[in-house]
């Protein structure tokens, strides 16, 4: 065995979205549950280091699987206030716990154009994922691994 100390990684807040979703459209039964995509129409952000709108035409695919854990990918573009377009990958799991709320947790891709986001670049990213019903919005926060 190493003699590395083992050390939980910490987070860092990055940013909070709300992200505004249009009604969600059933695509069928596939073979591994129920598919289903819901378009993003819009929102905000604002985080201590960035802020702007969540644009819309991204999309969050979703499946429903036999067991009641719901997959989500969230694939969707955020810009700036100075105009610079940043794309967000968020693969969400959903998965029922008895006797508690919902777990929700996530894993980020974020890509930024070079310039005073290039941070983000260079970073592992994990989240959440809070339903705003019935309004038709989703709150996402968004957090850096910290070493």
């Amino acid at each position: 065995m190493t003699e590395i100390p083992l050390v939980a990684p910490g987070a860092e807040f990055v940013w909070e979205a709300l992200v505004e979703i249009a009604p969600t459209r059933l695509l069928g039964e596939g073979p591994l549950g129920e598919r289903r995509i819901v378009p993003i129409t819009g929102g905000h952000f604002a985080g201590p280091r960035i802020r702007g709108r969540v644009l819309p035409g991204g999309a969050d695919r979703q499946l429903l699987r036999r067991d009641g854990v719901k997959r989500l990918e969230a694939l969707y573009e955020i810009e700036a206030e100075d105009g610079a377009v940043i794309t967000v990958l968020n693969r969400v799991v959903i998965a029922p716990r008895e006797g508690a709320p919902d777990y929700r947790a996530s894993t980020l891709e974020i890509t930024a154009p070079a310039g005073p986001y290039a941070w983000l670049n260079r970073l592992a990213f994990v989240g959440t994922l809070h339903p705003l019903a019935p309004r038709p919005a989703v709150l996402v926060r968004v957090f850096s691994l910290v070493a």
